[in-house]
């Protein structure tokens, strides 16, 4: 049952009975229970009488309705109760506090005959203090909606006038032509005028300046409709200095009859939830961007990136001049003044108008002043520029007063770059443009964020020196982020080992293939440093090559064992300056996977690797049966390939031994722990790669580590088309008019020519060289992929045609026309395939 049904008792949400009343005495308990609550609720009197009236509840009273009872104050909320059958029901009460207790609890006995003796002892002092109402007895009502206030006693239009001009927040009543009618002093406030000045006006006529054009077009859209408009907008109001987030909730005042007869508008600031979510998104963005390299400079650099995005105006990052070097960093004496090098800097102005100081320069934090108290306490602290020691702070120099002067600069946060229990640094957050002044809630973030850059400037200030030639060799060997793919979402993580000065040989790749399917492989090389990243590059290489022949994934694996061999005998001990009697053998572990989006089919092997795991739709989670094989390099020995249909929208694990296997941690172990954070995913890859790895690995792993996810779509029933054709010259016609059908179908005419071209160079050579069956298929992605399939195995190439032969041109035609064109062996067979570019526009539009 949820909150839109109805519930056991038969009453719809929002509906009250109009008998219904509940009298609660001051102890929160019920004293008289009505017809119309037993019939809402389902409970009798007998039940229900004497009982604490919370228990009544489903969820929490809101906060604007307990702050008014809390002060003796009538409240009208929408309150969730709990049927006596245990459906949740909604409905919109009214609360009036009864001033005279033992009156009221006279009338309770009279009334309910139960209620004996349960006000006394909470009449004494009720209206009175802070606590007024909360030792009061209340007497509980629907509420009325508002169309129907003129069935209210009298002078309730006055009160509910009083209500209306009070309320805390803006509220503003419009007639038919959009005018302003009447405001209350809040919303006055915010428009900077009086009523007097905006009655009889449109909101363009008040203000016409954007975005007030926005809200008098949806003004008369819900004059014109009847239908409420909820909109959000964060600015600055006219009678405002400060930007706020507003959420406006536009509504049409009807009549009892249904008419429109105006609209009224109340406007709430959101400005805290508006932050809220700024922080959130800041925190997601750090987690995304902060540490993409083990360069110092950079990682400070994405720091500083990231706060100025997000909530700071303009941001420094100061590391302690060791640290900077590359070296240990050195202690910070408590009576010294210290030295700190401006490592990056960033403004939401250009060219960082506001730094006194040069990216690269010297700064000096004097002994007592605010950044040499952070540095020293190691915690964040929150200042105004006009705190004194802020002020002693800046008047150290000239050009830094100078520039708080100039851009007013108003609040400041310091946070200390500490990682490992070690202070590398500090760095500055400030806010000019932004009104609004650094909250607790900002501080936090800020500490989470340069904690997070902290972990990845000690790293890379650890690594500079002793990694540098093998960081770089390996970066240029690793795959960029892959473009997006029809066939699936990919996102991936790669850490190297915590310990050591030598980087592994790990790998991954995402290979798009021929007819939009993809090839996944994760490798991991045995051994550590510049060898492992070398013999690493060599086989992705190989991967990539061999992918792009189409073999199948057990033959690829054949292939690279092969290699893998050659390369051991190739580079004995002595090619890699070693003693006979070291261990330096050429090995590697492999698992490779092709998907096709059009079948959902995915064929995987591996060789010695870790199996993948499959995360299907509904979060179920198990490592694929897949045949383990032996590792690259031992020879002799068959891979087996294995072909498992995947649902639309599954999630496919591919990672390294590192990941789930320590020295100190059973392999059964890390897969537990990795099965467990798989079914517990994020709201995307990027923070289900997060949750994974946070949750398996150790605080200091010991091997590289890879973790890539793919998340798999399938390829649209409508944008592919397949044809059976029969082995007959006269077939090829129909071929090229069946496509150039399919491409006007498909608002592809511009390409038909061509598409028509390649067609006919195809099936024609599949009819004169080929076998039954023969099968042209068409596929839009990206790109406009055509493909012929036959019976036979036999690869076609490329020939130079002679002046008269009449034959030999097709393929060749093919190879200019095509972007890229190839052949793969099937298990009937083969498939040539080639792939035409689409029209700009269309392209621009299916992006």
């Amino acid at each position: 049952m949820d909150d839109r049904g109805v519930t056991s008792g038969g009453a719809a949400e929002g509906r009250v009975p109009e008998d219904f009343a509940v009298v609660i005495d001051g102890r929160g308990a019920v004293m008289v229970w009505s017809a119309g609550a037993q019939r809402l609720l389902g409970y009798e009197a007998a039940e229900i009488v004497g009982r604490p009236a919370a228990g009544l509840l489903a969820a929490d009273l809101p906060e604007s309705a307990r702050r008014h009872m809390a002060d003796g104050r009538q409240v009208a909320s929408e309150v969730a109760l709990r049927h006596r059958g245990g459906d949740r029901v909604v409905v919109r009460l009214r609360g009036t506090p009864l001033a005279d207790t033992d009156r009221d609890h006279d009338r309770g006995d009279s009334d309910s005959g139960s209620g004996s003796g349960s006000g006394n002892g909470n009449g004494n002092g009720n209206g009175n203090g802070s606590n007024g109402g909360a030792r009061r007895p209340w007497l509980v009502t629907g509420a009325a909606p508002a169309s129907f206030a003129g069935r209210a006693e009298p002078g309730t239009e006055a009160l509910w006038d009083l209500t209306l001009a009070q309320l805390p927040v803006p509220v503003a009543v419009y007639d038919l032509q959009a005018r302003l009618v009447s405001a209350n002093a809040v919303m006055s406030e915010v428009m900077g005028q009086t009523v007097a000045e905006m009655r009889g006006r449109t909101l363009w006529e008040i203000e016409p300046t954007p975005p007030f054009d926005v809200y008098d077009r949806l003004q008369r859209q819900v004059l014109r409709t009847g239908e409420m408009v909820f909109y959000e907008d964060h600015g600055q109001a006219p009678g405002e200095t400060r930007e706020h987030a507003w959420s406006m909730f536009i509504s049409p005042l009807k009549d009892e009859s249904g008419t429109v007869q105006g609209l009224s508008a109340a406007v709430f600031d959101t400005t805290e939830q508006y932050w809220a979510r700024r922080r959130l998104v800041v925190l997601n963005d750090a987690g995304l961007r902060i540490g993409s390299t083990l360069d110092v400079i950079r990682t400070a650099e994405e720091l500083a990136d990231v706060a100025v995005t997000g909530f700071a105006d303009f941001v420094t990052v100061d590391l302690l001049e060791s640290v900077a070097l590359g070296e240990e960093p050195a202690t910070v004496p408590p009576d010294e003044p210290v030295t700190v090098r401006r490592t990056a800097q960033r403004s939401v102005l250009e060219d960082c108008p506001e730094s006194v100081v040069a990216a690269g320069g010297a700064v000096v934090y004097p002994v007592g002043t605010p950044p040499m108290r952070t540095l020293i306490a190691g915690w964040g602290t929150r200042h105004t520029a006009g705190e004194p020691g802020m002020q002693e702070w800046i008047r150290s120099s000239q050009a830094r007063a100078e520039a708080v002067t100039k851009f007013m600069i108003h609040s400041v946060l310091l946070v200390p770059l500490r990682a490992r229990g070690v202070t590398l640094g500090l760095v500055h957050f400030l806010r000019h443009r932004t009104a609004q002044p650094f909250s607790e809630d900002d501080l936090l973030l800020a500490e989470e964020i340069v904690a997070r850059a902290a972990v990845s400037v000690d790293n890379a200030r650890r690594y500079t020196h002793e990694r540098r030639t093998a960081l770089a060799l390996q970066r240029s060997l690793l795959p960029d982020r892959p473009r997006d793919l029809a066939a699936m979402e990919v996102a991936y993580r790669y850490l190297p080992a915590g310990s050591g000065a030598e980087v592994g040989g790990d790998w991954f790749d995402v290979i798009p293939l021929s007819g939009a399917r993809v090839a996944l492989v994760v490798g991991d090389v045995v051994g550590h440093g510049i060898h492992a990243s070398a013999t690493m590059g060599r086989l992705r290489t190989a991967v990539r090559t061999l992918a792009d022949v189409d073999l199948a994934p057990d033959e690829l694996l054949t292939q690279l064992d092969d290699l893998v061999i050659r390369l051991d005998r190739e580079e004995g001990p002595e090619a890699r300056g070693q003693a006979q009697d070291a261990s330096g053998e050429v090995g590697a572990t492999c698992v490779y996977a092709v998907y096709d989006p059009v079948s959902r089919r995915c064929t995987m092997a591996r060789a010695g690797h870790p199996p993948p795991a499959l995360v299907t739709p509904d979060r179920g989670v198990r490592l694929l049966d897949l045949p383990a094989g032996p590792p690259l390099g031992l020879g002799g020995l068959p891979f087996e390939a294995v072909e498992v249909e995947l649902a639309e929208g599954s999630v496919l694990a591919l990672y390294t031994d590192g990941l789930v296997e320590t020295a100190d941690r059973d392999i059964d172990v890390g897969l537990t722990l990795l099965r467990q954070a798989l079914g517990d995913p994020g709201a995307s890859l990027e923070e289900t790669c997060d949750h994974v790895l946070r949750t398996v690995l150790s605080e200091s792993p010991g091997d590289d580590i890879v973790l890539m996810l793919a998340r798999t779509a399938a390829l649209d029933a409508g944008k592919v088309r397949t044809w059976e054709l029969p082995r007959d010259p006269a077939a090829v016609a129909g071929a090229r008019k069946m496509a150039g059908e399919q491409l006007a179908a498909w608002g592809l005419t511009e390409a038909a020519f061509t598409t028509e071209l390649v067609v006919s160079e195809l099936v024609t050579n599949a009819v004169r060289y080929g076998e039954d069956p023969i099968v042209l298929r068409l596929i839009r992605d990206s790109a406009l992929i055509c493909e012929v399939s036959d019976g036979s195995s036999t690869a076609p190439h490329l020939r130079r045609a002679r002046v008269f032969d009449e034959g030999g041109r097709g393929l060749m035609l093919v190879a200019q026309i095509a972007e890229r064109w190839g052949t793969r062996q099937t298990p009937a067979g083969k498939t040539i395939w080639a792939e035409l570019p689409l029209p700009a526009e269309t392209l621009a539009h299916s992006l």
